[in-house]
């Protein structure tokens, strides 16, 4: 059974020619990467994202998924469901903001928080990279973070990419009422979803 609330995990990227695949592992007590919680696959190219939680790699049991509302669209908000589809939380990319540093909205119960990579020259940065011509989509040697603040300024989640060949993330998550898989899938969508 999937914890209503997890303080720190991790997420890593496994890319495949198709589809981007990420798992969700819990924290040891010593800080390391623990056992896997969930699996993700994300199909690319696709007319409307919807990502897929599942227990493990073999997809024997779903437990939750991201849903975009709208077809290819940059500012596509996306919808956290439960395992039987029930609305548990939400998140969208701020198109506008986005152009100079990366801005998202989440909402969850009665609260909403906003994120925003943390270091604005970075940001900058790698907007330039993105214009070198294929470079851009093969090798990012940028580490970018995000924190999300609710309306007090109270930090609710950070991820925070680590220096890898793969991309490797590591989530911090201060707000106890935040649940681990609206976490989760705002995790991964900060790396699936990032370039749109």
């Amino acid at each position: 059974m999937l914890p209503q609330h997890l303080p720190r995990f991790f997420v890593r990227q496994k890319i495949t020619l198709m589809v981007n695949r990420y798992e969700i592992l819990g924290a040891r007590e010593d800080g390391s990467e623990g056992e896997m919680l969930a699996f993700a696959q994300q199909k690319r190219l696709k007319f409307k994202e919807h990502v897929i939680f599942y227990r493990d790699e073999a997809k024997t049991e779903e437990l939750f998924s991201f849903k975009a509302r709208q077809g290819l669209d940059v500012r596509a908000e996306h919808d956290v469901l439960d395992s039987a589809g029930r609305p548990i939380g939400y998140f969208k990319k701020e198109f506008a903001a986005s152009l100079i540093r990366s801005t998202w909205t989440l909402s969850y119960g009665s609260k909403t928080a906003v994120g925003q990579e943390r270091n604005m020259t970075i940001a900058i940065l790698r907007r330039i990279w993105d214009f070198i011509p294929f470079l851009g989509e093969v090798w990012i040697p940028f580490v970018f973070h995000f924190d999300f603040l609710d309306q007090a300024g109270n930090a609710v989640l950070t991820s925070e990419r680590k220096k890898s060949i793969r991309d490797r993330y590591t989530i911090s998550v201060p707000d106890e009422t935040l649940d681990f898989r609206v976490a989760a899938s705002v995790a991964v969508a900060l790396d699936a979803l990032q370039s749109r």
